[in-house]
């Protein structure tokens, strides 16, 4: 995958410019927090690197578009289906076969979701919701991922596990979040956007809380 770069680019939502005369360049390896006030330009800036490496993408938004009536087992098994061809798909969907029951088994347990294999989507949590979305996306076995909120109705201590282990299968991340200590303690370089601008970009270890101050004025 090659790096990320913007060259005084403007991104826009609708006729809204949300972020102008955008320098940024991201690169391979890298795991980055995006930190904002709601409505900085997080969930745009995601989408355009999405659309920039669509291929090598996992993508985890903010609405994570799940299948209510399908049951979780099925619902990250979706993050699989361009790695296989119809007839093998549609046989998962109606008697998945033991290989995947296994592979898709062994991620539910590391997402605390095992024994909600066979629960419909609209019969959990939030939190549950959550960490479908993700297996989702860690199924997809793809290098970059990109999240956008990916760990809001988790709990401090199940979101600090859960995006442990996400960015550990990612070669390369970039989550959009709101839990500053998150961003200062599981990744190696904070952005912050506020203003229409980056406001911030610095390696996570040289920053405290305060220095985040600014963006939430």
């Amino acid at each position: 995958m090659s790096a990320f770069r913007f060259r005084g680019e403007t991104l826009w939502r609708g006729p809204t410019a949300v972020l102008s005369d955008l320098h940024l360049e991201l690169n391979p390896g890298e795991k980055v927090a995006l930190l904002g006030p709601s409505g900085a330009g997080k969930t745009s800036l995601l989408e355009a690197l999405r659309a920039r490496a669509l291929r090598d993408t996992a993508w985890c938004p903010q609405n994570p578009a799940l299948v209510p009536a399908l049951s979780v087992f099925h619902n990250i098994y979706m993050g699989a289906l361009e790695r296989y061809g119809t007839l093998y798909n549609l046989l998962n969907l109606i008697r998945p076969t033991t290989y995947q029951q296994r592979q898709v088994g062994e991620l539910a347990s590391e997402l605390g979701l095992v024994d909600k294999l066979r629960v419909s989507v609209d019969r959990l949590s939030g939190g549950q919701v959550q960490r479908t979305a993700l297996g989702r996306a860690l199924y997809s076995e793809r290098p970059v991922l990109l999240a956008d909120e990916p760990v809001s109705s988790l709990d401090e201590e199940q979101a600090r596990a859960l995006l442990q282990l996400t960015l550990s299968r990612h070669d390369t991340a970039v989550v959009a979040l709101h839990q500053q200590e998150q961003a200062l303690t599981c990744f190696d370089r904070v952005i912050g956007l506020a203003r229409g601008c980056v406001q911030l970009d610095a390696p996570a270890g040289q920053l405290r809380r305060h220095d985040l101050t600014d963006l939430y004025q």
